[in-house]
């Protein structure tokens, strides 16, 4: 018997949005909005329930009428990255995207140069329940936006501001005063950072799970001795080119099985042997 219902007559919101479209990539959903305008409309309507939207996932650019016509009717958004956009993405654009999305938990902005702090300020203001941050190489982001973010974001869980430089030791130590349920930092690439800022993360962070210091290269060994004490849960800590920290102060992390990316010294010297000479495998180590 022939049937005449189609695809698009099935319930838009209770099957297709629910149980058909979100198994689809992102890429895919945009090129099946060219199909129609019928289509065209019911991805509009899968993109304004939609959680999590990374343009990424359409393919290596996504043209900014794309992404401001995507996210125009969204205001459920729990996870945003935009680092996909990095390379045109202004203020302009987001903004109105973080004004109308107060449920964002998770934000990545990593190498957006095109952005200000009003964007930041904007996040922090819009969305009270953010969880994860990520600014990595965000070099516009500056201490009195990192005091807000510290101010109206009190159950962050992990922040990235790898190489944004203009942050110090006073925005650091104020902004982890006010989340002690931290898990994951990384202040990296940032010559601004000293003890004091690390010693004070370990201090009021006592969950921290992963400490990211590579390139601070005015951290010493007194602030890794203070990491250790304070925070038990510790899993991973990075101090590759940190050059006042030494094996006196890793070998306590070591012990605890905590993930180093440093080699210690007798592991580096025969990796440097064996690449030079090639017999540091018939080293006898009981020597």
């Amino acid at each position: 018997m022939y049937c005449r219902y189609q695809l698009l007559d099935l319930p838009w919101e209770d099957i297709l949005v629910t149980h058909v479209l979100c198994y689809l990539p992102l890429r895919h959903l945009v090129s099946l909005q060219c199909v129609s305008k019928t289509f065209r409309s019911l991805v509009q309507v899968y993109l304004a329930n939609c959680r999590t939207f990374d343009p990424a996932q359409t393919g290596p650019r996504i043209p900014k009428e794309a992404f401001c016509s995507m996210l125009r009717d969204n205001k459920v958004l729990h996870s945003l990255s935009v680092h996909g956009c990095s390379d045109w993405i202004t203020d302009k654009e987001l903004l109105p995207v973080i004004g109308q999305n107060q449920l964002l938990l998770r934000v990545d902005l990593r190498g957006c140069v095109r952005l200000s702090r009003h964007t930041l300020v904007a996040v922090s203001l819009s969305c009270p329940r953010l969880q994860h941050l990520c600014l990595a190489h965000c070099e516009w982001v500056d201490n009195l936006a990192m005091r807000s973010l510290a101010d109206h974001c009190p159950d962050l869980r992990s922040l990235d501001v790898t190489a944004c430089r203009q942050l110090r030791d006073e925005a650091v130590c104020y902004a982890v005063g006010k989340w002690p349920e931290l898990r994951s930092l990384s202040v990296a690439v940032n010559a601004n950072i000293t003890d004091v800022a690390v010693e004070e993360v370990a201090k009021r962070c006592r969950n921290l799970e992963q400490l990211d210091l590579t390139g601070c290269l005015r951290v010493r060994n007194e602030a890794i001795r203070t990491v250790a004490e304070y925070c038990p849960k510790l899993q991973s800590l990075k101090v590759n080119h940190c050059h006042n920290v030494s094996e006196s102060s890793l070998g306590v992390l070591r012990r605890r099985n905590v993930e180093i990316d440093v080699e210690p010294p007798l592991q580096r010297a025969l990796v440097l042997l064996q690449d030079v000479v090639g017999f540091a495998p018939f080293i006898n180590l009981q020597i």
